[in-house]
């Protein structure tokens, strides 16, 4: 017989330590583990990710180096283009083009060199944008068109009221053609008196240096003054025939096409719209002047180079196709026309029935070249000739500055001399662009320089910026 084993005597009581070591062991190796775990993440985080790559911060550095290029090159007129391609590349546009296309190296190879150019060159500011302000918000454009609006409101009211001095215009016209003139000039001037300023004079000088018995009738309010007879003092104390007038308008356009725009401007019926009402009076009032006394109109930053007397109902083309050698566009910066000439009758017409006081130009350079091209064919009884560009814009607005700078070495000198030799013998005059160059010195020794001094009467050094 089998005695039943005794409960004493069964192992089953030594079954639980195994476990309970476990137990005990089991949270102290995890928390070994996160201690190294976040040990090695620290170490990581601070010593080897400088080392690596950010793929995406050097594909947005990258990619915005490219937009940044590609914008400048679209949006930068193809004239200025030709322009500064003979200029020397600047550092930061090969930097860009360089690191634009090693970008995907950078990404790849990892290669230190070139991730500390990469990076120092998108920490550098970026390429200089153009000369121009890039376009304003709209509500900002919105805002100053609506400020320039109200100038114009109020500039009107000065220059069409009737005053003591216009009421005089007619008369000190007629008192300075009264004695025969060589030849009749006329200007105007709407702008600030302080505007007028040592370049005004220079081109003042050279008109008489080639005219000496010309007479010069300056329309202008502004200059109408005590002020302005002031700065005109050294030509009117050596006796050159120069007057200045207050312009009467209702005088002037009695009896042309504009009379009734006038009298709608006055009345409130005509949008003067956000262009300088200056800029847009002065266009229509060289063509009335003309129309009813005839001679020569030059703007105040023509520079005349040779005498204009035997020239006769001629205006400038500014461009020509190259191809056909036909004018495409016309400059109203220089007219001559005889009185009451059928051209400068249509150019009136087509001023009021026109008119837009908010496009550039669309009332002075494109108007005349508009009538142009619609009368030239159909009525060649107008008999009007089209000076070529080298006549008085030999050169281009866009590298107008070029010609105030000083030569720096023998190059520079054999440039100036050839194209100042180059000018002389093809040109009447030079028109100096003040809307790009109002802001340059003369230097002595450049193009414009040595033009002005063969040209001027009162020559003396304080003509020119001094140097150095």
């Amino acid at each position: 017989m089998v005695t039943p084993a005794s409960p004493t005597t069964m192992p089953a009581a030594r079954k639980p330590l195994p476990l309970l070591l476990l137990s005990l062991s089991l949270p102290a190796l995890l928390l070994v583990l996160s201690l190294v775990f976040l040990l090695s993440h620290t170490t990581f985080s601070l010593l080897i990710c400088p080392l690596l790559p950010r793929l995406s911060s050097t594909r947005n550095a990258t990619s915005g180096a490219s937009r940044t290029g590609t914008s400048l090159g679209v949006s930068m007129d193809e004239t200025l283009q030709a322009f500064h391609a003979s200029m020397p590349t600047t550092p930061s546009r090969r930097n860009a083009t360089s690191s634009s296309s090693s970008t995907s190296i950078i990404a790849v190879s990892v290669d230190k060199t070139l991730q500390e150019a990469f990076h120092a060159f998108a920490a550098a500011p970026p390429p200089p944008l153009p000369s121009w302000p890039p376009a304003a918000p709209a509500s900002k454009s919105s805002s100053r068109k609506k400020a320039s609006a109200k100038r114009n409101k109020s500039l009107l009211k000065l220059l069409f009221r009737k005053t003591p001095q216009t009421r005089r215009f007619a008369a000190r016209a007629d008192e300075l053609f009264a004695a025969p003139c060589t030849d009749r000039f006329f200007m105007t001037w709407l702008s600030p008196l302080a505007q007028f300023g040592r370049r005004e004079l220079l081109v003042l000088e050279s008109l008489f240096r080639w005219h000496r018995g010309g007479c010069l009738l300056v329309a202008s309010d502004i200059m109408d003054s005590a002020g302005g007879r002031n700065k005109l003092r050294p030509f009117l104390e050596r006796g050159f025939r120069l007057a200045v007038a207050s312009p009467d308008f209702a005088y002037l356009l009695n009896g042309t096409p504009a009379e009734a725009w006038l009298g709608a401007v006055q009345r409130g019926g005509v949008s003067l719209g956000s262009v300088p009402l200056g800029q847009n009076l002065s266009n229509l009032l060289r063509l009335a002047l003309l129309y009813r006394y005839g001679g020569i109109y030059l703007d105040a930053d023509v520079v005349v180079l040779r005498p204009l007397s035997d020239l006769r109902n001629a205006i400038g083309a500014q461009v020509v196709d190259e191809a056909t050698g036909d004018w495409r566009r016309l400059n109203n910066a220089v007219m001559v026309f005889d009185r009451a000439h059928p051209l400068l009758h249509e150019f009136i017409a087509e001023f009021a029935a026109a008119f837009d006081g908010s496009k550039w130009g669309h009332n002075g350079p494109y108007l005349v070249s508009r009538v142009a091209a619609r009368l030239r064919h159909r009525s060649p009884d107008l008999a009007f000739t089209v000076l070529p560009p080298r006549a008085f814009y030999p050169v281009h607005w866009s590298k107008i500055g070029g010609l105030f700078v000083a030569p720096k070495d023998r190059k520079d000198k054999r440039w100036v001399k050839a194209k100042v030799e180059n000018i002389k013998g093809e040109s009447f005059g030079i028109h100096l662009w003040n809307r790009e160059s109002s802001r340059l010195e003369m230097e002595e020794g450049s193009v414009i320089g040595t033009l002005i001094s063969d040209s001027c009467l009162f020559c003396n050094s304080s003509m020119f910026v001094k140097q150095g």
